[in-house]
């Protein structure tokens, strides 16, 4: 099966679950073409698909419940209960359990094609280094989140020089056009609870956001509250992927709020399920981090080093599985990240030029 038919097959499978949003589809299909980085962030289901045989001989390793859907922009900012500044992975959409090494892995090659399209200045072998240091020193350290209120003086900069401006966010979030026809009330509902104030009346949004997730519906509670504008968003999740890929039905337990509450990690108090809905707070404070909106001047090596310990602050909240880990690290080879990267790396590349030749004639 080639990329096209994957694509193909996979956006059946995920109709089968929630109705899709055609023009989004279509704009997600477009955004693939323009960098190997985009690709990878929107083909998850392919990596969950070929993963496994391009290496072969980590499939086998100790699986818990993972990311899957890794790279180096689901890392992001928000307050915790405590209202500190934390940084960390903040997309569990394709969570599941899979081979730990698959976070690893991905989380390198994205860190390579990111470097291809000029957002990360760094080598493969030393973002597979930086990586896999910064992830054994998190398990075997029991991991720490990253709280930047005190310490992480160099995260925080480059965390802070990221945060969004007040103005222009708001601007944008009132330019979401507004929802044509009826909404379910599933969604309102969901919505309506995680307000600041019951009764608060408020304008319902739709938005149109991320790679992975595109296509999906997406809606935004945008209401003005004591002084200012507050806004809630609904996603809609489907099953991973990494069901799809196992030829699997998309009816597996969603494993979001597993993942929010089990990892090593200060959560964001606005942040839960509703049944299939993802419910959050928007605000300019509580947003993913682009690579291009970080400062030119920065430590990559140092960087990946933290998204490695970040990653095993995840992987640490399956308590019973990270066990094995460990051992299974101790017996490889020092090179055995680079390996699968590169070989991963090459994959992708090959999946991606294929998908562009395609959507170019």
């Amino acid at each position: 099966m080639n990329i096209l038919q994957a694509t193909q097959a996979y956006e059946r499978w995920s109709a089968r679950q929630v109705p899709l949003m055609q023009a989004d589809l279509r704009l997600k299909h477009a955004v693939m073409t323009q960098s190997a980085f985009s690709f990878l962030r929107a083909t998850c289901y392919r990596w969950m698909q070929v993963w496994p045989d391009v290496c072969a001989d980590l499939a086998t390793a100790p699986a818990l419940r993972a990311v899957a859907d890794l790279h180096v922009e689901n890392f992001g900012t928000w307050r915790d209960s405590e209202g500190r500044l934390i940084w960390g992975i903040n997309d569990f959409d394709e969570a599941c359990v899979l081979p730990y090494a698959s976070d690893l892995v991905r989380l390198v090659v994205s860190a390579k094609l990111a470097g291809r399209a000029e957002h990360v200045a760094v080598k493969l072998d030393e973002a597979s280094d930086a990586v896999l240091t910064g992830y054994l020193e998190g398990v075997r350290a029991g991991g720490r989140p990253f709280v930047l209120s005190e310490q992480h003086t160099w995260l925080r900069e480059i965390a802070t020089n990221s945060l969004r401006d007040p103005v222009k966010f708001w601007k944008k979030m009132a330019a979401l056009p507004m929802v044509q026809g009826t909404v379910s009330g599933e969604v309102t509902d969901a919505l309506e609870q995680v307000m600041p104030e019951a009764g608060l009346s408020y304008s319902l949004r739709r938005r149109v956001s991320g790679l992975g997730s595109l296509g999906r519906p997406r809606f935004v509670a945008l209401a003005e509250w004591r002084g200012g504008k507050v806004a809630r968003e609904a996603k809609r999740l489907i099953a991973s992927s990494a069901l799809w890929a196992r030829g699997q039905k998309g009816s597996g337990a969603l494993l979001y709020q597993v993942m929010l509450e089990r990892s090593v990690r200060c959560r964001d108090p606005f942040v839960c399920m509703e049944g299939p809905w993802l419910l959050r707070r928007l605000s300019p404070y509580c947003s993913r981090i682009e690579l291009t909106a970080l400062p030119k001047k920065r430590d990559e090596g140092k960087l990946l080093y933290a998204m490695g310990w970040e990653t095993a602050n995840v992987h640490l909240g399956d308590r019973q599985q990270i066990k094995a880990v460990p051992r299974d690290l101790a017996a490889r080879t020092s090179t055995w990240l680079r390996k699968a990267a590169k070989a991963m790396t090459t994959r992708t590349l090959t999946d991606w030029k294929e998908w562009t030749v395609y959507h170019a004639g």
